[in-house]
Order: C-alpha cells, then structure tokens, then sequence
C-alpha cells in the first residue's frame, strides 16, 4: 500500500522524503554505546546482528526499505541515542563527530540521489564546536543535528549563543533530536524512549524559548524531533504562568504559545489525531516526514494515510515542506 500512497502524493510534491532516518559509524558505535541511554548505559547493549542496527550500518539496507515503503530521500541523521559522545574528552569527542560526520558524507557520496547528508557537532568546547561546524558548511552539509542538552546545559544556555549566531547567520537547519535522557529513573521499563525523549523536547524548546534563542536569533530554521514531544500539546499552562508570573517573561516578546509556529516538527508522533492536532497548533507549512527509521517500525507514508488530513496536506508533509526547506529543486 505504502507506494501506492506515495505515487498518490507524487502527484502534489516532487519527492517523498524522509527527514528523520539513522545511521551509525562503527567506532563511534563501538565507543559510545556503553554510554548511551539505549543500552542502559552499559547495562543491555543492542545485539549488532539484531535488523534496525545492521540497517543503521548498511546504506543498501535503506535504500531497499526506501523502495519498498516509497521513500525517494532520506536524510541521514546519527543515532546518538545509541551512540552517545558526549562522554569523551574534548579532542575525543572532536574526534568521534568527525567521523560520524566522514561517515555521513560516504554514504551521500556513493548514493547522491538518496540521502541528504547531516553533521553533529562536538559541543564541550565552543572553538572545536565553531571549527567543525565550518568545516561541514564548507563541504556542503545544510543539516547540523543537535541533542536537547550537552552535560545538562540544554540548548538555550548562553553558552550556545556563538553557536546560534552562527547557524543563523550561514542559514543552517539544525535538526534537535535528544540523545537520550540520563537520570536512571527512566531507564526502568525503558521509559526514556517512551516519555523521556518527548520531556527532553519540552525541556530544550522551554529553554530555547525563555533564554531567549528564539528572539535573538529569530531566522534559526529548527526542526523538532518527534513532534516536539508534549511541548505542543499543553501551552496553555505556560501561557497562565507568564501572566501570574511575569519575571518568567523576561526574554520573551509574545506568549510562550506564540513560539510555537516558530519552530519545524517532524510527523513521527505515531498516532494519527496527535499528527493531526500538532498541525492544528504549528500549521501545515511547519511539519515535515519522520518515520525515525529504523528504530520506530512504522510505515510513515501510510501514517499519513490514516489521518483526516487532506492528500494535498499529506503531500506537504511527505515531501512539500522539507523541499522548500532546504531549497531543493
């Protein structure tokens, strides 16, 4: 059904596209993975041979997967919920996202026509961070991809303001998709995939709302990961505290409601009403595809298929909107 349904939205945009698809470099793999939430931080490792990983190591894997679900892109993102660098030492973690980032541009390189290569960025020291970003921007790369918090400075941290400023002013899209959260709590019963992700997505838009990032800096071009979690689903209490409070509103010019239409979404939400409410709040313009490949085992284009949504809206959201995004032809 899936490429029936893509050939259907075909006829409203170019090209399926997925925004939110995983790969993994093996050291970087090897490396971070005792350190990442996925594996309880060393205490259940994935098995390598188990599919999604292998998929995630393997670029003919997708492609085969793209073919079948009717995906024409996707856009390569690291899997840092699995392979988590931020443990290393500053010239370690230099090191680690280089390679992620060399690894990216293979797979771009020898299947131009299928992937959108991304970069992440080594965030213990600002200069490496600068250094790289440039380096990455110089070759090419219009995607940087982000975690909610580096160490627990979550993103509208004033450190990061050089970093912003920079992303701004060389018109990058930054793709924020947390790695993982740490407190031990949520690794019971794997709760920092079910709900942890979506309350570090809260915590890094509240952040970069009530820093002030996104009226600093109000060009960034920032795509939320999974819908932006519960963030768009339960302003109205955020809009209340601002009135009963107003010192919380120092950074901000409007009400935190407001911001939201300031941010990009993916789809990847896995219910159909929650798809269909997000738009309501955020606009069709703000949404584009995420099937979080290979970790969600959802087919996203027959997803978009089961909301009310209409095809010309569908088309949008599988390819229309990421097109114009990053200003493909």
């Amino acid at each position: 059904m899936s490429v029936d349904v893509a050939d259907r939205l075909r006829c409203f945009c170019p090209k399926c596209i997925d925004f939110h698809a995983h790969f993994l470099q093996r050291e970087v793999f090897e490396k971070g993975h005792p350190h990442s939430a996925s594996s309880g931080f060393g205490r259940t490792p994935f098995p390598l041979e188990l599919p999604a990983i292998q998929k995630m190591f393997h670029p003919e894997m997708q492609i085969e997967d793209m073919d079948r679900i009717g995906i024409d892109i996707n856009v390569l993102t690291a899997c840092d919920a699995a392979a988590n660098r931020s443990w290393a030492p500053p010239q370690e973690e230099h090191r680690l996202a280089a390679l992620a980032n060399e690894e990216c541009a293979r797979w771009v390189s020898a299947y131009p026509t299928r992937f959108i290569g991304t970069a992440v960025l080594p965030l213990s020291d600002i200069r490496m961070t600068l250094a790289e970003l440039d380096r990455v921007l110089s070759a090419g790369t219009k995607i940087v991809v982000l975690p909610s918090n580096f160490r627990g400075d979550y993103l509208g941290h004033p450190r990061f303001f050089d970093l912003w400023a920079m992303l701004e002013d060389r018109e990058v899209v930054t793709f924020i998709h947390p790695d993982g959260i740490t407190e031990r709590w949520f690794q019971d019963y794997s709760l920092w995939n079910s709900i942890g992700q979506s309350i570090e997505e809260v915590r890094v838009m509240s952040t970069l709302i009530y820093e002030g990032v996104m009226d600093r800096f109000p060009n960034l071009k920032i795509v939320m990961a999974h819908g932006g979690g519960y963030m768009p689903h339960y302003m109205g209490r955020l809009d209340r505290n601002v009135i009963e409070r107003p010192f919380t509103a120092k950074n901000l010019s409007k009400k935190p409601s407001e911001y939201l239409s300031d941010f990009y979404y993916d789809s990847c939400v896995y219910d159909p009403r929650t798809l269909e409410i997000l738009v309501e709040r955020v606009g069709i313009d703000r949404v584009v595809l995420g099937g979080d490949y290979p970790a969600a085992h959802i087919d996203q284009i027959d997803f978009l298929a089961e909301t009310k949504l209409s095809t010309e809206d569908q088309a949008r959201i599988a390819g229309g909107n990421v097109s114009l995004l990053l200003s493909l032809s």
